[in-house]
């Protein structure tokens, strides 16, 4: 049986009109629950006045999980149940961000101890680096303090945190970061390790060269030294040469070290031109990594509880419990309080098995009242949190 076009085009609108007319009810209801809304958020400041008056923390986990069941159970089936569970862990997460705020704004916000200073110490002081001079660290180190500050180099980056820690320094100088190899992990963890907080950074362009004796051509060598990240990064230079013998050193300035020790024109090392310069070399090809972007990012540490006036970057750190929807619960205090996060990593806890440690850095000062609430939450709901620095 042929059915007629216009017949179609009738029921299609009749469709399209039932469907106009739900969306309808839709927009009155959702106006409904947003008027509701703000009447419990109006509650909300009640209550978080109440917690003033009587000193009662923001966060009753029992109270909330009751009433999550509660409002759960007058759902109709096991979909709306779960639904519902959902949409209350969240309106309950907001209330608490919303009394978090009034408490700031009531000078009732944990206390961040830390205080403002107009900027980082420059003169007397005795400065730490990992490595041996001519390293990127030493070079880190004489971009932000100079070349006439004292300083001295450790072997290990926990040795660095000793000296300051035990007051034989007043900072160290570490990496944290590079742009094409990742983080530090061991640095990362000597921040939980170590009371010893975080002023500055300065970053330092990797630009390999390579080294060899001052009677040396590039058709003499036959062995480059390098720290593996150094051969690695200049493996398409390396390539145009595969008849020399690669050796992995502890690092690039130890490598051009030991071509000074062998001084022997057979011998070269990718290094820095700063270790080219300590270590009496001369340089054969500059700028020999493939990646002319490639940055490491390094921290300067002191023993003090202090950021600059200027300060706009935010590190600290946050343990919580291993139960689902734990991280994006605390990281939504940053959302709400308008906090862009720039960087996020994590580090296994190794006193508790598949549990995580957070290193967040967030765009803030901490007089700002955003990041002093976002923290004041994150001290309520976390188990453990440490501001590591504001710089």
């Amino acid at each position: 049986m042929k059915t007629d076009r216009n017949e179609l085009t009738e029921k299609n609108e009749s469709k399209t009109l039932d469907l106009g007319e739900i969306r309808n009810k839709i927009d009155e209801v959702d106006a409904a629950i947003v008027e509701e809304f703000e009447k419990r958020m109006r509650l909300c400041k009640e209550v978080a006045q109440f917690k003033i008056d009587n000193g009662k923390n923001v966060l009753d986990k029992e109270r909330e999980l009751q009433k999550i069941e509660k409002v759960a159970s007058l759902a109709k089936n096991d979909f709306n149940r779960q639904s519902v569970k959902e949409l209350f862990t969240q309106i309950m997460a907001i209330s608490r961000k919303l009394q978090y705020q009034i408490l700031t704004e009531n000078g009732m916000s944990a206390k961040i101890e830390f205080k403002e200073v107009e900027g980082v110490k420059r003169e007397d002081i005795t400065v730490v680096y990992q490595g041996v001079p001519g390293a990127y660290s030493h070079q880190a180190m004489l971009n932000y303090f100079g070349k006439d500050t004292k300083n001295y180099h450790v072997s290990t980056f926990r040795e660095a945190m000793e000296a300051v820690s035990q007051g034989e320094a007043d900072y160290a100088v570490l990496p944290i970061e590079n742009s094409t190899a990742g983080t530090v992990n061991d640095v990362y963890d000597l921040l939980f390790e170590f009371d010893n907080y975080i002023v500055a950074t300065t970053d330092v362009i990797v630009k390999h060269a390579l080294l060899g004796t001052n009677d040396a051509a590039m058709e003499d060598i036959e062995v480059v030294y390098s720290h593996p990240q150094g051969l690695m990064q200049c493996n398409r230079f390396l390539e145009e040469h595969r008849e020399w013998q690669q050796v992995s050193q502890a690092n690039t300035a130890a490598s051009a070290k030991k071509v000074m020790e062998k001084n022997d024109k057979r011998y070269a090392a990718i290094a820095s031109t700063i270790a080219a310069e300590i270590y009496g070399l001369k340089v054969l090809g500059e700028n020999i990594n493939r990646n002319s972007e490639n940055t490491t990012r390094f921290i300067i540490v002191g023993k003090e509880k202090v950021y600059r006036k200027d300060a706009s970057k935010v590190f600290l750190l946050f343990e919580i419990s291993h139960t689902s929807g734990s991280l994006y619960n605390t990281l939504s205090h940053f959302i709400y309080n308008g906090i862009n996060m720039t960087s996020i990593e994590s580090r296994p806890i190794k006193e508790k098995k598949w549990e995580y440690r957070f290193y967040v850095e967030l765009d803030g000062n901490l007089k700002d009242l955003s990041v002093i609430n976002a923290i004041n939450g994150l001290m309520e709901e976390t188990s453990f949190v440490k501001i590591i620095g504001n710089y």
